[in-house]
């Protein structure tokens, strides 16, 4: 009887141990952080001198077992606080005890939880192929033991309880998925870091929806992986499975603000983090609209960037077979896939389209969509304090713009949304110090001078259509040519040395733009409307000499003609043609000369 005592003596130190490292050390003061996780090593130190003096004949396995369970315990304590080769050990031995029994129910789950934490370790170190290695043997562990037995297997706990404590079989097997859940969720990160993208994308699907399935999951972090994954099914035009990811994302969230938070300074901060996080996935629904809406363009687009209406005819034919051939049987993508979320999910999902918008009105409900997310994420990102952010958001809502005019016939109400773009972006990049966001000033000033640059062919083209030019046109013209000139030489006196001098070679992340710029100059000298001869020549020079840098340019460095192949070949022409004309316009100048 007494050894039944002294047992059950230790199995209580086991199990205070136990909740001092999982309950108390959250209470732990910031100057003492790891005082519960010692105290707790202290007592699992303890249990292992009294096994070790217990041991007897006949009971080698069941000791081996329970000092697996300690060296485990150990094992973690130690990674807890941060000594890693300690816990490397203590992990190594669990596994070398456990390694002959490791198949059986009393084991399997121990040596996974084992192997995940070893894996954690080596990623903690950087060693990410090691970490595989051990993810991966948990996992096939995980598949071996569920082929040949399938019975829920004991948790480690109840290697330390009297048998009226044990686990039922149904706690068992939520535990025991658990570890396995936790292993897929390393793997996921583990691929991620191998850049092995299908298979990460693969792995998080597979954790998320297990999560759901046995309740074990914390809404916002759920809701933030779900949102990320929605980027993958982004980049393989899954717009479906993209729209799913978010809708989830967003109907987990909606759980977290339900639980009310003990202490009010917690509470407060929860608060601050909540709204972030709720932006961060607002921020997500955004890309996801621009991505549809830009996929489209590129669907109906001509070799001159305009609606192709044949093409729009077509696909909307192609669109209307496809749906009839369904009949109403529109495929659903089910990814997470549990009966209490379903119905919210799929409410969610039917606020914003999944296919092709085809014409404006498809185009402006999705735009809609993307612009109310945009005053969502503005509401946290604001401009002090988040400046990368919010500009990044201000960005994406011009982007949403631009697309969205690309479905308007009328270049009279097209040019008004190039002008909303104009207002949002100008007082940004007037308060923006270049110094500090080198980067961003560029982006802007580059697309400041693509919308006004757009806008002025615009109204070129509605100037095309009156009979003749009057004089508010020719004004409007000019002065939208002449702002576009200002913002593409601000972008390239941005590309200067100290020294003011332009760059003999440029950057390959500046090529392009630089190039286009000096392009888009060419043509918009050659755009302003004047009645006076001398002025016009000084344009047609101007015009030239830009044209010219970019043919010579590419003489100089032939890798740069890949970049820029079309307004290569105009340059060209245009440099062929510009001095004839020049010599047309001086003749008539000094006809006597």
């Amino acid at each position: 009887a007494a050894a039944g005592d002294g047992w059950a003596a230790v199995c209580e130190k086991f199990r205070t141990a136990r909740t001092l490292s999982a309950v108390e050390s959250r209470k732990d003061p910031e100057t003492e952080p790891y005082r519960s996780k010692y105290s707790a090593r202290a007592l699992l130190q303890e249990v292992k001198q009294q096994l070790s003096a217990a041991e007897e004949g006949g009971e080698a396995r069941l000791l081996a077992v329970r000092r697996a369970v300690l060296e485990y315990e150990l094992g973690v304590n130690h990674t807890d606080t941060e000594e890693l080769s300690a816990g490397e050990e203590h992990l190594q031995r669990c596994t070398q005890l456990l390694e002959p029994h490791r198949l059986s129910p009393d084991c399997v789950s121990l040596y996974i939880q084992a192997q995940n934490n070893l894996g954690i370790l080596w990623s903690e170190r950087d060693e990410i192929k090691t970490a595989q290695t051990y993810l991966e043997s948990a996992e096939a562990l995980y598949n071996q033991y569920m082929k040949e037995d399938g019975n829920p297997p004991l948790d480690p706990s109840e290697h330390f309880m009297a048998e009226e404590e044990k686990l039922t079989d149904q706690e068992r097997s939520k535990r025991f998925e658990k570890a396995y859940t936790h292993t897929l969720y390393y793997l996921a990160q583990v691929y991620q870091h191998l850049e092995m993208i299908e298979k990460a994308a693969q792995y998080c699907h597979t954790t998320l929806k297990r999560q759901l399935e046995y309740c074990g999951y914390y809404p916002v972090e759920w809701a933030l992986n779900a949102a990320t994954l929605s980027q993958y099914y982004l980049s393989k035009q899954c717009f479906m499975e993209a729209r799913h990811c978010l809708a989830a994302a967003s109907v987990i969230f909606s759980q977290a603000g339900q639980v009310p938070s003990a202490e009010d300074n917690e509470a407060e901060q929860d608060q601050q983090y909540l709204c972030q996080r709720k932006a961060e996935i607002a921020r997500f629904w955004i890309k996801y609209c621009l991505n549809l809406l830009q996929s489209a363009r590129k669907l109906l687009e001509d070799n001159i960037g305009e609606l192709d209406p044949d093409r729009q005819l077509e696909l909307k034919a192609q669109r209307k077979k496809e749906e009839d051939e369904k009949e109403k049987g529109r495929k659903k993508a089910v990814l997470f896939g549990t009966s209490d979320i379903c119905d919210s999910v799929l409410a969610m999902e039917e606020k914003v389209s999944s296919v092709y918008p085809l014409d404006f009105q498809e185009a402006r409900e999705i735009f809609l969509v993307g612009q109310n997310y945009v005053q969502e994420a503005k509401e946290f990102f604001q401009v002090d304090g988040y400046v990368s952010d919010h500009i990044e958001i201000v960005q994406d809502h011009s982007a949403l713009f631009k697309v969205l005019a690309f479905f308007e016939e009328d270049y009279e109400r097209r040019c008004k949304m190039h002008k909303r773009r104009i207002d949002m972006l100008e007082p940004i990049y007037a308060d923006l110090n270049p110094q500090y966001y080198l980067l961003i000033s560029r982006q802007l000033q580059f697309e400041l001078a693509n919308t006004f640059y757009e806008m002025m062919d615009l109204k070129v083209a509605i100037g095309n259509r009156l009979e003749e030019l009057d004089s508010h046109t020719i004004k409007k013209i000019n002065s939208l040519a002449q702002l576009a000139i200002k913002y593409y030489e601000l972008f390239l006196d941005s590309l200067r040395n100290p020294d003011k001098v332009f760059p003999e070679e440029l950057g390959e992340d500046v090529l392009r733009p630089a190039m286009v710029a000096k392009f888009h100059i060419a043509r918009l000298y050659g755009k302003l409307i004047t009645s006076d001869h001398k002025k016009q020549l000084e344009n047609m020079q101007t015009s030239l000499e830009y044209y010219t840098f970019l043919v010579d340019y590419c003489e100089k460095y032939p890798y740069a003609v890949r970049a820029i192949e079309t307004e290569l070949e105009l340059s060209k022409e245009m440099v062929g043609l510009l001095p004839a004309r020049m010599e047309r316009l001086r003749a008539k100048m000094y006809p006597f000369i």
